[in-house]
Order: C-alpha cells, then structure tokens, then sequence
C-alpha cells in the first residue's frame, strides 16, 4: 500500500481515537468537543508529535520506513499550513495507517503517547518545536 493510502486510513483513525479519547474524558458539547479535537489533529499537532518521536528516538527502523513513506509521497502542502509542516503530518498519518493494518496494539499505543504528549504542550503551557 502507498504512502498516501495509508495515510488516508492514518488520519481517520486518529481522528477516531482522539474523538473517543474526549469522549471518554466525559466532554459532551459538540462544539467543543469538535474544537478540542482540532487541537489534536492539526496537521501542526501531528507535526509536532512526529518531530518528538524522532528526536526521542521512539520509533523502530521499520516504523520510521513508513512514516518516511507518507512524508515523501506528500504534495506542496495545503493553503493553511506551510510544505514542510504538511510533510511531516502526512507521514505521521502513514505511521499510524501501517501501524493500524498491521499492528493495532503497536499504533494504539503510539496514538495514546501522542494524545498525552499533546495535552502536556497544550495544556500545561509547556513549549516544544
């Protein structure tokens, strides 16, 4: 499967666990549930996510063939987010896709590092790249 399959599936599935993860944690206001969510799955948020993983060295060889997989299939980026941004969300998006065919307590796992790390920076005002 390419790169942009699979982060097509990547993406849906991450949506998915973000949406239950708020869920979860009893928000019930669509609204808000909806702009907390964006919080999660901007492709900012995924790009941030991935720089971590990266640089924390949480990655396999393998899972980073694949993230590099979507990364490298990705276009010239979309009108609100600048190319290089866009690249790096794509490929954690293909990350996950793999990682959701392939090894689903592997991508849940990596899926809820990412949703924690995430509330750390945004929540608790702590920067990161």
């Amino acid at each position: 499967m390419n790169g942009a399959t699979l982060a097509y599936l990547g993406d849906a599935y991450f949506e998915l666990k973000v949406r239950q993860h708020l869920i979860d944690k009893q928000m019930t206001n669509v609204n808000q549930l909806h702009q907390r969510a964006i919080q999660f799955t901007s492709g900012e948020a995924q790009a941030k996510v991935i720089l971590h993983f990266l640089e924390n060295k949480l990655l396999t060889e393998n899972e980073i063939t694949f993230y590099k997989k979507g990364r490298n299939i990705s276009g010239s980026g979309r009108k609100n987010m600048d190319q290089k941004t866009y690249h790096f969300a794509t490929g954690f998006e293909s990350l996950i896709g793999y990682l959701y065919l392939n090894d689903r307590v592997r991508c849940d796992a990596i899926i809820d590092s990412a949703i924690r790390w995430l509330e750390e920076q945004i929540f608790h005002g702590q920067n990161s790249r």
